[in-house]
């Protein structure tokens, strides 16, 4: 597999391939290589993304003189080594084998030691746990639309636990029958839909993204009163999808007209193009099972280890406005801040960005992550 070629990045920011790096060729895009001796920052992407996006990060840290670098993470994009088949192992997704890959990186590119792990969406959990497990490495945390509400805890006392509701059957039994959109993704079907779709993986992915940011005027979150099934159901549907759709059918409704995407600045379709060329080629398998590990409890377990342990590196979080992801979890941006993070000062919310935060307002978030490199202690 060859890496992205420069024709699609960046000046200044290159693609190259990491071969053997915990079973691995993991594809990187990086700058501020040119300089020896630079500190590191690692930056580590969520669903449906790629290295790619943090095309608009990586040249800022590299001006302020570090070396910035982001990998697809196993299952995506023009990294390879892990397996898609529905039915493979899904060990490798495990948390602490993400974790070990992004150490891997990290090491392969010559550092011991990382100024800022930086994570969005899904990255933020690996991000986090890097945090928490190896604070002699990662020097800081910087979380970006998924908090971090701690590790799982272990059940205390001998007493038996109750049984918790069934969130499913009640968001099914709803007047409009709902279900959650993780627990789809764990689904075999689910990949199928979306690469498969019938307005195809390029529109797919505009409708998608377009959905989740702040161009979709119904995004206006707010916090939710518990993990209820009339409370999820306030969300909208592609997070708490209508029980009869898949994903590439509840996106296809908030399809933007021709108009709208073409006024679109933060993701023109030449930039789209990048994210459809890959996800046409390797489906969403590979980032699904990152979704089937903790829908099907394979996660939880060895992540109990920690139970109680707090992340006591500097940290700080960052999100837009009108991005759901923040409250799809009743409380976990509370936990995040006043239990699961020590050192975390500040809760930045940017106006007009929604999910993709770092793609729809670049240039506030490379100002805070500046500061917050410089200043946070």
């Amino acid at each position: 597999m060859d890496p992205l070629p420069a024709s699609v990045l960046p000046a200044g920011v290159r693609a190259r391939i990491l071969p053997g790096i915990n079973g691995l060729d993991i594809h990187v895009l990086e700058a501020g290589y040119e300089t020896p001796g630079r500190p590191a920052v690692l930056l580590l992407h969520g669903f449906p993304e790629l290295a790619y996006s943090w095309r608009k990060i990586l040249p800022a840290l590299a001006a302020a003189g570090y070396h910035a670098f982001a990998p697809d993470q196993r299952g995506y994009g023009r990294t390879t080594g892990w397996d898609a088949d529905y039915d493979g192992d899904l060990a490798g997704f495990r948390f602490m084998n993400l974790l070990r890959d992004a150490i891997g990186v990290l090491f392969a590119l010559g550092h011991r030691t990382a100024e800022a792990v930086v994570g969005h969406d899904f990255g933020a959990g690996v991000a986090a746990y890097a945090a928490l497990v190896r604070p002699d490495i990662f020097k800081r945390l910087a979380l970006m639309s998924a908090p971090f509400s701690g590790a799982p805890s272990v059940p205390f006392g001998d007493k038996p636990q109750g049984k918790a509701p069934d969130i499913h059957a009640a968001l099914a039994s709803l007047p409009r029958p709902r279900k959650h959109y993780q627990w789809y993704y764990s689904t075999q079907p689910a990949n199928e839909n979306m690469w498969k779709a019938k307005q195809g993986v390029h529109d797919f992915l505009r409708a998608y993204y377009h959905h989740k940011s702040a161009d979709w005027k119904g995004n206006k979150p707010f916090e939710l009163g518990g993990w209820a099934a009339e409370e999820l159901a306030k969300m909208p549907t592609y997070y708490i999808m209508d029980m009869a759709d898949g994903m590439a059918e509840s996106v296809a409704r908030e399809m933007p007209s021709a108009a709208e995407i073409a006024a679109n600045k933060w993701l023109p379709d030449s930039e789209l193009k990048v994210y459809s060329d890959e996800y046409g080629r390797n489906g969403f398998q590979g980032g699904l099972n990152w979704y089937r590990v903790r829908t099907g409890g394979r996660v939880s377990g060895e992540l109990e280890v920690f139970t109680g342990r707090t992340i006591d590196v500097p940290s700080t979080f960052i999100s837009g406005r009108n991005d759901w992801g923040i409250y799809q979890v009743p409380g976990a941006i509370e936990r995040m801040q006043k239990i699961a993070c020590t050192k975390m000062k500040e809760i930045h919310l940017l106006e007009n960005a929604g999910h993709w935060v770092q793609q729809e307002q670049p240039d506030k978030v490379n100002a805070l992550l500046l500061d917050f490199l410089k200043n946070a202690t």
